[in-house]
């Protein structure tokens, strides 16, 4: 027997979290696997006309990583095209979970709907997927403690107004950047500052508001202490091209193409114009240490 939940599952919140935990759960008490079939690309990038703006809050392998590391069995992925945006919620059931995947029960999350006509039934949904042989159990809301209601569309808001120790509170756990270090202008390394300037590997992925961040940041699979600006650098670039530059502790080896993972843990400043590099200098050692 499998026991699944679907969805795209954004950044793997507390709410996803939490129905992924009731997945888990109920698999173990049943002797059952677990499943969670996701989709790709996101709905909104294939269908809206604004999906160049669209954000993620993790890539598809940051995803797979987080949901088989709560305990998940299995993760599949199902493309998502035009084409299948216009499967029904019986069908969705029948020719995906029941035929191709041998689910029996669905744990779905308390908004949770499938199919074009998913809306039109969501109140019927349960009986439905009695209809095709699938017993589905509904997930209440996850609701923090202090009352908040948690979304991934809330969570791109917060981290796009910098507000990224409310994006790490409804995450649970510190947002993080990832991609390859890539060789920049080498302006921090004249001024005593050398930074990993990072080229992320899922380019719709959501970056902070521009500013100054404290971060951990992992290179050869160790962890270490930094800062992180993101932002167009005004008092050094021509170009106002926005850069995500990392300055580790302690740390001036040569890392160019290595893999950089950066956990963003506080908002510290905003990016600031300074009169001259020597201005820029001494705001540098004052940042490193309040954040060391």
């Amino acid at each position: 027997m499998v026991i699944a939940a679907t969805g795209f599952f954004d950044g793997v919140h507390l709410g996803h979290q939490s129905v992924l935990k009731s997945l888990t759960t109920l698999a173990r008490e049943k002797g059952s696997r677990s499943l969670v079939v996701s989709f790709w690309p996101h709905p909104r990038a294939v269908l809206q006309q604004d999906a160049h703006k669209f954000r993620l809050l993790t890539s598809l392998d940051e995803k797979k990583e987080m949901i088989l590391n709560l305990g998940v069995d299995d993760f599949q992925i199902i493309s998502f095209t035009k084409k299948f945006s216009d499967i029904t919620y019986k069908d969705f059931l029948t020719r995906y979970l029941i035929k191709e995947f041998g689910v029996t029960t669905l744990v779905a999350g308390y908004d949770h709907r499938l199919g074009c006509d998913g809306m039109q039934h969501r109140d019927r949904m349960q009986e439905k997927a009695l209809d095709t042989g699938i017993q589905m159990v509904r997930v209440p809301e996850y609701v923090s403690e202090t009352g908040e209601h948690i979304s991934s569309t809330k969570i791109r808001a917060a981290l796009s107004s910098g507000s990224i120790e409310t994006a790490n509170r409804w995450l649970g756990y510190p947002y993080c950047l990832h991609g390859v270090v890539v060789e920049g202008n080498r302006i921090g390394r004249t001024l005593g500052f050398p930074t990993a300037n990072m080229q992320l590997y899922e380019p719709l992925k959501q970056i902070p508001a521009n500013g100054v961040y404290k971060v951990e940041a992992r290179l050869n699979g160790k962890w270490y202490k930094g800062m992180m600006n993101i932002g167009v650098r005004p008092t050094v670039a021509a170009y106002l091209e926005q850069t995500i530059e990392t300055h580790i502790f302690g740390f001036n080896d040569t890392i160019y193409g290595l893999d950089i993972r950066v956990r963003i843990l506080e908002y510290h400043r905003q990016e600031i114009a300074f009169p001259s590099l020597e201005a820029l200098r001494e705001q540098l050692h004052k940042d490193k240490k309040a954040l060391q």
